[in-house]
């Protein structure tokens, strides 16, 4: 029988299997995020079009080509492409931005973007992301950086190189994008049209085209670091100096400019080869004009977001391991359907105490539980038939040693079910020592 309705083209199912994947890279990183002080925030999937439109840039292809947006009662909605915009949203509608600095917070979003579905990219994609807000100093920019680095050695990613470069700020990018105008205006008969419109409201984002065509004229254009004024040219030596100061290797890469509008000086990626194309799986900056240009105080800003489908390549690449889920603890078979109330008793008392355990819910035969119980990986089976309700006694068997034990079934069942199944795993751990 042929599936009628499947998912949409660019998305992707999580299924039971692969979801301790997702839990790896996701509790990693909420756990690396606390250490740095950040905490939580969740916020709505679509926003007011017009946010993105002010926050992330008219002339970038997010907005002109990516953007999936709906209008409902003549309101125009977009599902979120990026998570800043909306999380500086939030930070400023509910006041945090009232409160002392710095305010730090990070999440764990899906976000949209109609693009050519490929390996590491695709239309509803998922990001593990921060911002912090309230501080001017390159200090933040490293230890900003130095979170993103700890997130990826914790997961034991390799072959990842982190490329920095500064974008300056109006004042000198004012200065740069005279300079490109100028370089691009002997080309512009060769650039494609989006890129001519970019020439006269934004020609750095043509540095950022994905034309063969336009990256291959972009190659010899000005470089943003030459235009540097005093002040961004010393934000960007100190960060330089503060992540040679915590032995965080990285490359000055003069071409990095993002593909948002709302960057200032510093931006970053961290890259890897052993995803193909796609290798980017964190990338970010500072946007300290973003909050002012939203309606807020000036306040200065910036953070990074994940690519939490690319780390996962990533690891699967290099033959990372991934945490194990759950495993379920013990499986009851009762003999028959009039032993179901006592196994199910005996499984609410386990399951109290945050163990797995199951029983049988379809009316399996004695042999097929087995069965099912081997599938379930189950660490202890117990049969339970009149005769061990009788005599309140059972046969605990170790479904990997075959081991059995015998297990009183009162009122200390549940203590006496943990202490044997903890000294089990741990004779488990010392014969791996």
């Amino acid at each position: 029988m042929a599936l009628i309705i499947k998912r949409p083209n660019g998305t992707e199912d999580v299924i039971p299997k692969n979801i301790n994947k997702w839990n790896t890279v996701e509790n990693t990183a909420r756990d690396v995020a606390s250490m740095y002080g950040f905490k939580e925030i969740r916020i709505p999937t679509f926003e007011n079009t017009e946010l993105f439109q002010r926050s992330v840039g008219e002339t970038t292809d997010v907005v002109q080509k990516e953007m999936y947006s709906v209008i409902a009662k003549e309101t125009k909605f977009t599902l979120r492409p990026e998570g800043t915009a909306g999380t500086i949203r939030a930070m400023m509608q509910n006041g945090l931005l009232n409160e002392a600095m710095p305010q730090k917070v990070f999440y764990i979003l899906s976000c949209f973007r109609h693009e050519r579905p490929q390996a590491g990219r695709l239309r509803e994609f998922h990001q593990f992301g921060v911002e912090m807000a309230g501080s001017s100093l390159p200090s933040a920019d490293a230890d900003v950086i130095s979170m993103a680095n700890d997130i990826i050695n914790m997961l034991e990613i390799k072959n990842v190189e982190l490329k920095i470069n500064s974008i300056g700020c109006p004042k000198c990018r004012a200065e740069y994008h005279k300079a490109l105008k100028g370089y691009f205006e002997n080309k512009k008969d060769k650039l494609c049209d989006t890129c001519l419109s970019r020439l006269e409201k934004n020609p750095m984002r043509i540095l950022d085209c994905k034309s063969p065509v336009c990256s291959e004229i972009a190659k010899d254009a000005p470089l943003i670091l030459d235009y540097l004024c005093d002040e961004c040219s010393e934000h960007f030596e100190k960060l330089k100096s503060y992540l040679d100061n915590l032995n965080i290797k990285f490359k000055v890469d003069p071409k990095i400019v993002r593909g948002l509008d709302y960057y200032t000086k510093t931006v970053f990626e961290f890259v890897t080869t052993d995803i193909g194309a796609q290798g980017t799986i964190c990338g970010g900056g500072r946007y300290d004009g973003l909050i002012e240009q939203m309606g807020g105080q000036k306040t200065p800003a910036l953070g990074f977001a994940m690519g939490l489908e690319r780390l996962i390549l990533t690891m699967e690449n290099q033959g990372i391991s991934f945490a194990d889920d759950m495993q379920c603890s013990l499986y009851i078979a009762p003999m028959d359907e009039s032993i179901v109330p006592y196994a199910m008793k005996l499984a609410a008392e386990l399951r109290s105490s945050g163990l797995w355990v199951e029983y049988d819910t379809v009316g399996r035969g004695l042999k097929s539980q087995m069965k099912y119980s081997d599938k379930l990986g189950a660490a202890f089976t117990m049969v339970l038939g009149e005769n061990e309700i009788n005599e309140k006694k059972a046969k605990l068997k170790n479904m990997k040693t075959g081991e059995e034990t015998d297990i009183i079934l009162d009122s200390s069942f549940s203590k006496h079910f943990s202490d044997i199944a903890i000294g089990e795993m741990f004779d488990e751990v010392l014969e791996n020592i």
